[in-house]
């Protein structure tokens, strides 16, 4: 089920010696890229807002139903779909530092990059050479004995070698194979400093294929598996790092920060636990209903019944649940619906009619987060307002909090407290 073409990219360019930096209090931060920003490389200029948000509401679609179906097998397909962030993000692996874009996620935990040797038959193409170990003293390769080895869901070793060979393998069978492997990965800080984490654990691919794309050259982790890239350097970042995502119109990125200070002292911040579950990659918090006035949509079970995702466009409520909030956000706004233009959406109406957008209050474990319009309605090109929520298929009993939810929030996890929290925030500004 991996059609979704949200990234999340990490990038950084570097030219000069990389130097590891004492991190201060603050940490750092890297620019996110939404894919289909203005400033993305993967920017269709003709395309409309109104056909990006469509095309996005597609795929989040397919993304809920690969989570579902990795959470009812065994953990043996990574658990991600390789086009499955929002995002995009630079960052450089080896000594010297080579740079290249790659796909990272909150719904995934390896890193991987494409190696050399990496036959035209067995690579895709990704706009830049494929990184080469051997250009890089700090190279080296995993031992199969190694706990990370064994933390991976599929590994081998041969009789004459002791290379831990991973393979990945996703929901419509594409796949990167190759050797679990160290080097240091170096980070570019929007404030221009670089930040080198050595001796960082990567699979470097010498056999990626499927629906991978250029100019992406692999995928970064930032799940809640050891394997992740927040997991590997959690002692460094002090557990926590955030996000702040601007609206999908804006022409500034977004940054991901590690570290920082936290933002729950800030005024009108609210946190909420993190719920232990399997697969452990995901970020399972408790929602227990959804209120708009003095009228509230309980959830039918609350412990640990919706992941927080970077990657889903839209936010995906279990069918009941979905239906007492459509009926309250209907009595709420007072206007006739109107035909949705796709089955994506669930409930339109004609934007003539000037209708107003109600607040929401999700209501987590500890946590009323307010929404405003902007995370829970959008307007097309076609005289229509859309609700950017919807009920999952009756068969998925699975609650995703997407990305649009979260615009112009400073999303914080902290993995020592094992947390998450949020505070209203101007992420342009950011």
């Amino acid at each position: 089920m991996m059609h979704n073409p949200h990234f999340l990219v990490l990038t950084a360019i570097f030219s000069s010696p990389v130097v590891q930096p004492v991190m201060g209090a603050k940490g750092f931060s890297v620019e996110l890229i939404h894919r289909d920003s203005p400033i993305s490389p993967f920017y269709n200029a003709s395309l409309t807002s109104s056909q990006i948000l469509r095309k996005n509401a597609l795929h989040s679609m397919d993304r809920l139903k690969h989570f579902q179906s990795l959470i009812n097998q065994s953990a043996i397909q990574s658990a991600v779909t390789p086009n499955g962030g929002i995002y995009l993000m630079k960052l450089s692996f080896g000594t010297p530092p080579v740079d290249y874009m790659a796909v990272a996620d909150t719904g995934s935990d390896l890193i991987w990059i494409q190696c050399v040797p990496c036959l035209q038959s067995q690579c895709y193409p990704q706009g830049s050479p494929p990184f080469d170990p051997q250009a890089s003293s700090s190279y080296k390769k995993i031992p199969c004995d190694s706990d990370s080895c064994q933390a991976l869901p599929r590994y081998q070793c041969s009789n004459d070698v002791n290379d831990c060979q991973y393979s990945y393998s996703y929901g419509d069978k594409s796949f990167t194979k190759g050797i679990l492997s160290t080097d240091t990965l170096t980070f570019d800080d929007s404030n221009g400093q670089k930040t080198a984490f050595p001796t960082s654990i990567f699979g470097c691919g010498h056999n990626n294929q499927g629906k991978f794309r250029s100019p992406s050259a692999g995928l970064v982790g930032l799940g809640g598996g050891p394997l992740s890239l927040v997991s590997q350097i959690s002692t460094q970042i002090d557990h926590r790092f955030s996000y702040c995502w601007v609206p999908l119109s804006a022409s500034s990125s977004s940054k991901l920060l590690f570290v920082q200070e936290a933002i729950i002292s800030r005024p009108g911040a609210v946190s909420t636990p993190l719920v232990s579950k399997t697969p452990q990659t995901y970020y399972y918090l408790s929602l227990e209903g959804v209120s708009i006035g003095d009228k509230t949509a309980q959830a039918g079970s609350s412990q640990g019944n919706i992941i927080i995702d970077s990657g889903t466009t839209l936010t995906y409520l279990e069918s009941s649940f979905y239906s007492s909030l459509e009926t309250i956000v209907k009595d709420a706004i007072g206007a006739d619906p109107v035909q949705s233009p796709s089955e994506s959406f669930s409930l339109c109406y004609g934007s003539e009619t000037n209708i107003n957008v109600p607040e929401m209050v999700f209501h987590f474990s500890g946590a009323d987060l307010r929404l405003q319009p902007v995370n829970t309605f959008a307007k097309f090109d076609d005289n229509l307002v859309c609700m950017l929520i919807a009920p999952t298929p009756s068969d998925l009993p699975l609650s995703i909090f997407g990305n649009f939810a979260q615009i112009n929030l400073q999303v914080e996890y902290d993995l020592e407290k094992w947390t998450v929290s949020f505070v209203p925030t101007d992420c342009t500004n950011q």
